[in-house]
């Protein structure tokens, strides 16, 4: 098993440690984390997808500060989501920081009522 196959199942791991995740393929072959109904991570092989920002401009400073190992998540980009690449030049503790932030960014429109307990 390679580094990066290690980091991504720790990723995967700590991303479904969270309060109300639940794993998910809602597409053959891709998985993600859900809180309630909603992903807050796209889990890939050897990259993760996250919502790094509440737009477009915030999610930039990733592209800008790892340009080799940062790009936008085609098709939902747009709304500040971005793909990181694991195990290159973005720190681990920085990408389940990353991880952290998708998930509280996504709890915090849901609505009241279905947001999970701490």
């Amino acid at each position: 098993m390679t580094r990066r196959s290690r980091l991504g199942d720790t990723i995967a791991a700590h991303a479904l440690a969270k309060p109300g995740a639940w794993p998910d393929e809602p597409w053959e072959g891709d998985r993600v984390a859900r809180v309630g109904d909603k992903i807050f991570a796209f889990l890939g092989e050897g990259t993760v997808g996250v919502k790094c920002g509440s737009s477009r401009a915030e999610a930039d400073e990733w592209l800008q500060e790892y340009p080799d190992d940062a790009s936008v998540m085609a098709y939902i980009g747009r709304s500040g989501w971005n793909t990181l690449a694991l195990g290159g030049g973005i720190p681990d503790d920085v990408i389940r920081e990353a991880v952290d932030t998708s998930y509280d960014l996504v709890v915090a429109k849901l609505p009241r009522s279905r947001r999970p307990t701490t």
